[in-house]
């Protein structure tokens, strides 16, 4: 346990927050005299993000269909009517 005075905790408190950050505990006195104990707040976990099974979903959806350049050139073309008309 580090210790620090209360000058220190006036003064220098960016050395004290780095010993917080660090994980110790601080113990400050005035005039020698032990006056309070800091301690660092539990970090919280963050939640991992979880990706999506896109491959997954597209065999969900369309099985193992596999489009010729035909059906895909159609399909394309029929999008490109939908924008224009």
């Amino acid at each position: 346990m580090k210790t620090a005075t209360v000058r220190d905790l006036r003064n220098n408190f960016s050395k004290l927050e780095a010993w917080l950050s660090d994980g110790e505990s601080v113990r400050i006195e005035k005039r020698g005299q032990p006056v309070a104990l800091l301690t660092a707040l539990p970090r919280a976990k963050g939640k991992a993000f979880k990706m999506p099974d896109f491959m997954g979903r597209l065999k969900e959806t369309w099985g193992d269909r596999v489009f010729t350049a035909a059906e895909v050139k159609a399909m394309r073309d029929a999008e490109h009517e939908g924008d224009l008309g």
